[in-house]
């Protein structure tokens, strides 16, 4: 073995790199001449970029300089020094570029099947160099503008006026709580989306407004405060949708994605000339369950014929269950040679979904579909390798071209979006909206205020919201009485939900079945939660999970006598079961069937479609105990309650996203337990991904 080769075995046992990484070195050595067997470090440290979600391995930074390889290995100052040895003066670029291993062009990728893939700017795995080159290509094409007659244009118009109509019961709910011509003026900017009231009359305006006495008196309004002085982003999601086969739709909590989704499927299919078979898909069971729940929701509320509602999909599923997950197979049932059977596919929590999941996914589009991506682009990447909804919404900077931006103004009255153009834009830039406007947390919200804050990374601008004392959020410093405190809210917290399991819960004339009762149960465990950063220790989900279960056992709500299964227990899939439909990160209580002769025990899931489904604890996937979970695992979540935790000393790991996405989470009630400086540290750390994919797009 070289000596190279010992020093990344070495690196590989203190931890430094992964096995795999030192695998992948190992292999691309064994097919190197001599000369050439300093690739075998630049392959360990694009297998470790790989590990950390990055897709390639840039070989410039951002101010033009090399990239300094050795730091991908986690080698700094002498031990760096004392790594490169022999090959310290090593040319990476020309040593890629004379490598037979290494594909330069397309064509000699696809002739030779090397494994690695030099672009001129980034190294990438060929796999990786593929998932991103085939992405781009079906995104650019499916962001092409479709065809809209003049005198269908009207039409539309007229069921996008029908479909985001204003709500004037709103606008008096609002105005209540206004005493002033100011507080009115200013209410009414914010509950119509008023951008441009320099030009309205507001004299006239507020006699309306003053003497208005039931919600029809304000319909003069529709004169005084025209279409043109205002900007709905959802009215304008909507109507992007209608101009492009692919739409992205991003916003933060609250500002209504599944709403106006539910809208612009409406008017797409008022659009088509024919039946569209539209399919909903999230990359969790618990996504796609409260993608089920919201869009019910929606439909029931929308203003539009009976008929219509009917047409539109109330029942969603996970992405692997659309596209037909065979056992021990990383490929799916349907691909680009077995497309699916659909027109129009709508993709929730896109932020989660991965580079090749996310291309499986497209390449299994039929060449009509449409597909619309929803998600928070400031939430957590995937787990896996990419940023690709990061990534898409980098073009959300550039703004609308002056054509789309006439048609949308055309489409939505909104003259805004015809004056302000931009100049060079790319077509998929056409495709974006970013959902600005918050209807769950408004400027009273404390949890609202604090996301908002935490996105800016501005460490003063938290201090200002927790100032405010908002009494939906709560801060806690870290010490030993509020970590106890915080274990006993949570044990009275989680009272409630083991009440639910035991039969004595109902009354004796209530016959309630399994399903019910695992349904009630569930719905009961999923109104609050403790999210972690971390997975070990005492601040993370292992040592917390412990400690609550040993707080249930104190108060005797729980039994669990040494045994790994117990009536009650929460637990989390974490590995995927097509066979079983069971997913990672969904969600069981294990409880006694009382409906059952022999009284056994299962475990209980609540499935995409709403039904519930019973497993033996022996037949369930791999998992782990829930009363803790790491942020990670909690996207695609909500709680009305959550407790955050933060370790008490800073890791790599605590970066905005995260900390933003924890936040998140909850939606009436946050309780954050936390060093305010560690805070203030990670909302600094942003994670960026190396990726080519906006460069193609």
């Amino acid at each position: 073995m070289s000596s190279l080769l010992s020093d990344l075995s070495l690196l590989a046992q203190q931890g430094t790199i992964r096995q795999l990484d030192y695998q992948f070195a190992r292999f691309i050595a064994s097919q190197c001449d001599d000369n050439e067997l300093p690739l075998a470090v630049l392959a360990a440290a694009l297998s470790a970029e790989l590990g950390r979600g990055h897709i390639c391995l840039p070989m410039w930074d951002n101010h033009g300089q090399l990239t300094d390889i050795l730091a991908k290995l986690g080698l700094f100052g002498a031990s760096a020094d004392a790594f490169k040895r022999d090959w310290i003066e090593t040319d990476w670029v020309e040593l890629l570029r004379s490598s037979s291993l290494v594909a330069l062009t397309e064509q000699q990728h696809q002739q030779h099947g090397v494994p690695l893939v030099f672009d001129g700017k980034r190294l990438y795995l060929h796999r990786y160099w593929y998932y991103e080159i085939a992405l781009s290509q079906r995104l650019n094409s499916l962001a092409a503008p479709v065809a809209i007659e003049p005198g269908e244009l009207s039409t539309l118009r007229a069921r996008l006026d029908n479909l985001f109509s204003r709500d004037y019961h709103w606008v008096m709910q609002a105005l209540q709580e206004s005493t002033t011509e100011v507080e009115r003026q200013r209410k009414l900017i914010d509950v119509l989306d008023i951008v441009a009231p320099d030009g309205l009359n507001w004299q006239a305006i507020d006699v309306c407004l003053t003497q208005a006495t039931t919600a029809q008196d304000l319909n003069q309004l529709d004169h005084l405060v025209p279409l043109s002085a205002c900007l709905n982003w959802q009215k304008t999601a909507a109507a992007v949708a209608l101009t492009r086969r692919f739409t992205v739709i991003s916003g933060g909590p609250g500002t209504g994605k599944t709403t106006t989704v539910t809208k612009l499927l409406a008017a797409l299919i008022s659009q088509a000339k024919q039946s569209l078979t539209i399919k909903l898909v999230a990359p969790t069971g618990k996504a796609a369950a409260r993608l089920t729940e919201s869009i019910a929701k929606a439909v029931n509320q929308l203003p539009v014929e009976p008929e219509l509602k009917t047409l539109i999909p109330t029942e969603s599923s996970t992405i692997h269950r659309l596209l037909g997950a065979m056992p021990n197979s990383a490929e799916f049932r349907h691909n680009q040679h077995n497309p699916l059977h659909l027109d129009l596919l709508v993709v929730d929590e896109a932020s989660m979904v991965d580079l090749p999941l996310m291309v499986k996914l497209v390449e299994a589009l039929p060449k009509h579909a449409r597909l619309v991506l929803l998600g928070d682009k400031d939430q957590l990447a995937s787990v896996e390798a990419g940023a690709v909804l990061g990534d898409i919404c980098s073009f959300l900077r550039q703004g609308y071209s002056l054509t789309q931006g006439q048609l949308l103004a055309n489409l939505t009255g909104y003259d805004s979006l015809a004056s302000v153009h931009q100049t060079n834009v790319t077509s998929i830039a056409d495709c974006l909206c970013m959902l600005q406007k918050s209807y769950r947390f408004n400027a009273s919200s404390g949890i609202g205020q604090l996301a908002k804050a935490v996105n800016s990374g501005q460490g003063l601008k938290v201090d200002q919201v927790w100032q405010r004392e908002f009494d939906d959020i709560t801060h806690h410093a870290l010490s030993s009485d509020a970590y106890n405190q915080m274990i006993q809210a949570l044990v009275k917290s989680y009272s409630f939900y083991l009440e639910a399991t035991n039969q004595s819960f109902y009354s004796e004339s209530q016959q309630i079945s399994m399903p019910l009762k695992a349904k009630t149960v569930l719905q009961r465990f999923n109104q609050v939660r403790l999210l972690c950063a971390i997975r070990d220790g005492d601040f993370g989900v292992i040592g917390l999970n412990h400690r609550i279960e040993r707080g249930l056992v104190a108060r005797n709500k729980i039994k669990v006598q040494d045994e790994q299964w117990y009536h009650g227990r929460p637990v989390m899939v974490t590995s995927n079961d097509h066979a079983l439909g069971l997913y990672n990160g969904d969600i069981g209580i294990c409880m006694r069937d009382e409906s059952d002769s022999t009284s056994r025990l299962k475990v209980y899931f609540e499935l995409p479609d709403g039904s519930v489904k019973g497993v033996l604890p022996s037949r369930v996937p791999p998992h782990e105990t829930a009363y803790a979970m790491t942020i990670h695992k909690s996207q695609g979540s909500e709680f009305e309650h959550a407790l955050m935790i933060l370790p008490p000393e800073f890791s790599p790991i605590l970066t905005r996203e995260l900390i933003y996405t924890g936040i998140t989470r909850a939606k009436k009630r946050l309780d954050l337990y936390c060093d305010t400086g560690i805070l203030k540290r990670g909302i600094k750390l942003q994670t960026l991904r190396a990726s080519g994919l906006s460069e193609r797009l």
